[in-house]
């Protein structure tokens, strides 16, 4: 979503660098079906990534590589070529801009989002990059979602993918490759449904109708309170969505199990309803070979969901 919509061919490898790991995914598509055929994780130094929309992210490229390509030995993906690349929330700010008429030319409707991102920005346009996807519409109104960050920062975690040989044909959001893996496998209902994507330094928060995206925040972890934000959230959705009780709360904490029984106290607390964590295992099958320790599946749930995206295709 960052750097490309289409490439040649879809990539088969997806590479996640978040914060405290890089999580690896290697998959096949068949018949509309997708079946996770190797897959890895390592840990990462503490402070080796900071993401952030400024300033250095990848603080120890060494240390990144490193363990990016002990994942790929042993999930016996060295060979690779081409990956999906997979960024943390963080260093991206997104927009939900309703526009009431499309500009027919794409460099048009870029300038119009560019316009009005301007002043929600720390850094000046002109060192921005620009994507945007149709995140709902009503007839009458479009709503476009725009992503914005620095070059130079997408840079750092390309960078990485290019020290292992590898090209990022795509590169894209951790919580927008969440939400494909839950829509892709059918685990959501056509009414309101709430995802709480966690990481150790920030939390997303997104409503959506279906598959169309309604409302995204996201938060650094020292801002707001979980409790604050799962609450503001609640009362946009009752207040301005018009919404009742969601079809379903699903939580995704990136494997941090701390943080994930954090947010399923939190979102209990406020919605009294049952939360339920991503499982992968809706949207994509996993071949006998590989084993998936429970503790690590939504873990997943993002490179898997680059690997599902149409936008990889």
């Amino acid at each position: 979503m960052l750097t490309s919509w289409l490439t040649a061919a879809p990539p088969t490898v997806a590479l996640e660098i978040a914060s405290h790991r890089v999580t690896v995914v290697g998959a096949t598509r068949s018949g509309g079906r997708t079946t996770v055929t190797a897959l890895a994780t390592e840990a990462l130094p503490a402070g080796a990534v900071r993401p952030a929309l400024v300033g250095s992210n990848v603080v120890d490229r060494e240390a990144v590589v490193s363990a990016a390509r002990r994942a790929l030995d042993r999930a016996g993906l060295g060979s690779a070529r081409r990956v999906a690349l997979v960024v943390p929330d963080s260093i991206a700010r997104v927009s939900l801009l309703p526009l009431e008429q499309i500009p027919a030319r794409p460099q048009d409707l870029e300038q119009l989002l560019r316009w009005q991102m301007r002043k929600a920005l720390p850094f000046p346009m002109e060192e921005a990059q620009v994507s945007h996807f149709r995140a709902s519409g009503d007839g009458a109104t479009t709503t476009m979602a725009a992503v914005v960050a620095r070059r130079d920062v997408v840079a750092e975690y390309e960078a990485v993918a290019g020290a292992l040989g590898l090209h990022a044909g795509v590169v894209d959001l951790a919580s927008f490759n969440v939400m494909t893996t839950m829509v892709g496998g059918n685990a959501v209902s056509t009414g309101d449904w709430l995802l709480v994507h966690l990481a150790h330094e920030a939390t997303t928060l997104a409503i959506l109708r279906g598959p169309a995206l309604l409302f995204y925040r996201h938060r650094n972890a020292h801002e707001e309170p979980l409790r604050a934000l799962v609450h503001q959230t609640a009362m946009y959705h009752e207040d301005r969505l018009g919404g009742g009780a969601f079809a379903g709360v699903y939580v995704c904490g990136a494997g941090a199990a701390e943080l994930s029984a954090d947010a399923h106290e939190r979102v209990r607390e406020r919605f009294g309803v049952t939360v339920d964590t991503v499982d992968v295992r809706s949207a994509a099958t996993f071949s006998s070979a590989v084993t998936v320790p429970d503790d690590i599946i939504d873990a997943l749930a993002a490179p898997v969901g680059a690997l599902l995206s149409e936008r990889a295709a």
